[in-house]
């Protein structure tokens, strides 16, 4: 616990240390423990042979044991070259070359495996060096009878062999799986190429099969080799010795197994565990939690996709937390609520069909007295989103600078187009605007129309319904385009002027039909007697109905001038 406490503090310095000292002596002892258990069989539990002939047999198999540490710690050592010398690059804190880089990452993963194949090498060299012997101390029998004995020897050493080394891939395994982070951090253990890959199927079928099968075929090759002896020796002996090898062979699959199932199990709940307190993390809210990816199977691209799903999370949570930011700031922009001046009640409102848009209006009150103008602003950006909110706060502040000093409402559009078209140049970006000047005093209207819908204006006395249009394009497309406006005098009391973009008259319902513009005729018509925000309700209420729950694909924006008193 102590040293996993020192390698977060200091990982290139103890890392190293682990690999040369815990590393070596965990593979050596699982050796030394699966030699012993052979050796005891053969030395102790099979008495087949003279006290000499297990003597010798102890002897070889000792002196033999030490010359295959030698041999396995030479490999290791030769494959972990660069291992070492990366660790000590990084505990310098030098650079360490891409090549190098990747090589390591390669055999880090390979690490297990590697540990396992060099000692499956010693369990074979064991198994013909023992065999032989063998064959050697039977020499003057019958053919039969050498063959059947070395066989014997070979196949139970190589048995035993492939248990211990799967004991030893997974205990390297977890040992490494705690090390990949800072091998890999920032992920990609699945990407690496020439690294080899244990699905958690062949995980399963293979602890199954080293657990269960392989000490059955044991216990069978030598139970069988029991029961042949009963041809030579007193029967009661051999099933004696028949008993002790059984109980001998059940107690060490008994722990062969439960030490597989433990590691092998380890493999696979550790990664889920971390998983599942990540996702309880993520779940209550706390958007940073990841899980280490410490393997390159399945478990291990799990892990890169929940870190990767995370991420995403983060990332939209701050988009989420900008469009909130940037809604607020539209929202600012307009105006703060309807406006009653000098006999004009107006009102307007704009709904967006995502959290920011770019339909806009504005009231704009100019000079003071008898040379007091209200200017009012409809306009359609192109797009939705933060593109055309941008372009809309532009459009606001560009128009508003304008129309503090004096001009016509044509000179007005012009100086403002010819801004926006150095802003939004190559961008494909424009902006449709019908402007409206209103001269209280006077009662009269100038208006410009930038190739937006032209503004419906109704007057209650003679029930007539007259578009105020004109020719004209979008803002943004055309610098040296010059702007008409139009003109209208003797307003009359009662008098409503709609300003409207196309999102109103485009809205469909569930069965694709579009509202159009015969709704909001009859609607002026009805309810000429109200105020400018009642008429307004009344048009938006109408549109809902309409809609009947459809989602709004365009934004709407609505102004209403009505002429009173």
């Amino acid at each position: 616990m102590k040293s996993w406490k020192a390698v977060e503090k200091d990982p290139w310095h103890y890392i190293p240390k682990l690999l040369r000292i815990r590393l070596t002596l965990s593979q050596i002892g699982a050796n030394l423990a699966g030699a012993s258990i052979v050796m005891s069989y053969f030395v102790f539990i099979d008495e087949s042979g003279s006290f000499q002939h297990a003597a010798n047999t102890l002897t070889v198999g000792s002196i033999m044991f030490f010359g295959l540490v030698v041999i396995a710690v030479t490999l290791h050592r030769i494959f972990q070259k660069d291992l070492t010398d990366f660790m000590r690059l990084k505990a310098k804190g030098q650079e360490v070359a891409s090549e190098l880089n990747k090589r390591v990452q390669r055999k880090i993963l390979n690490l297990p495996s590697i540990s396992a194949l060099i000692s499956s090498l010693n369990w074979v060299l064991a198994a013909f060096v023992m065999s032989t012997y063998n064959i050697f101390e039977l020499v003057g029998e019958s053919p039969a009878v050498i063959l059947f004995e070395g066989s014997r020897v070979f196949v139970g050493i190589i048995i035993s062999g492939v248990v211990v080394c799967a004991i030893i891939f997974f205990t390297t395994e977890i040992f490494c799986r705690r090390i990949y982070p800072y091998f890999f951090p920032h992920g990609g253990l699945i990407k690496i190429r020439g690294a080899y890959r244990l699905k958690l199927r062949t995980r399963m079928i293979a602890t199954f099969a080293l657990a269960s099968f392989l000490p059955m075929i044991l216990m069978a090759v030598l139970s069988y080799n029991k029961a042949r002896l009963m041809l030579i020796m007193n029967p009661e002996d051999v099933i004696q010795s028949l008993f002790y090898l059984t109980a001998f062979l059940l107690a060490a699959a008994l722990i062969a197994a439960m030490i597989l199932s433990r590691l092998s199990s380890t493999g696979i709940l550790t990664p889920i565990s971390q998983m599942e307190q990540a996702m309880r993390k993520v779940e209550q809210g706390d958007l940073s939690a990841s899980v280490p990816v410490s393997s390159n199977d399945e478990l291990g691209v799990l892990a890169e996709n929940f870190n990767q799903m995370t991420e995403g999370l983060r990332e939209r949570y701050h988009m989420r937390q900008s469009l909130d930011l940037a809604m607020e700031v539209q929202q600012r922009l307009l105006p703060k609520g309807n406006l009653k001046r000098k006999g004009f009640d107006i009102a307007g409102r704009s709904i967006y069909c995502d959290e920011t848009g770019g339909d806009y209006f504005d009231f704009i009150i100019n000079g003071r007295g008898e040379n007091e103008r209200i200017g009012i602003a409809i306009g359609d950006v192109s797009g939705h989103g933060i593109p055309s909110a941008l372009l809309m706060a532009t459009v606001r502040s560009s128009l508003r600078q304008r129309t503090s000093f004096s001009g016509s409402a044509a000179n007005i559009i012009n100086d403002v187009n010819r801004q926006l078209v150095l802003d939004v140049e190559d961008s494909g970006q424009f902006v449709t605007m019908f402007y409206l000047s209103i001269d209280p005093t006077q009662k009269q209207l100038q208006w410009v129309r930038a190739g937006h819908d032209a503004a419906i204006f109704y007057d209650p006395g003679t029930k007539s319904f007259e578009e105020l249009g004109g020719s004209g394009i979008a803002l943004g497309v055309d610098k040296n385009w010059n702007f008409k406006e139009g003109s209208k005098t003797d307003l009359c009391h009662g008098q409503i002027i709609l300003l409207s973009t196309d999102g109103i008259w485009e809205a469909r319902n569930p069965n694709g039909d579009m509202f159009g513009k015969d709704p909001i005729y009859d609607i002026l018509h009805s309810k000429a007697a109200m105020s400018a925000n009642e008429i307004l309700e009344a048009i938006l209420r109408s549109l809902s109905i309409f809609q009947n729950g459809t989602k709004i694909e365009d934004d709407i924006t609505l102004v209403v001038v009505k002429i009173s008193d």
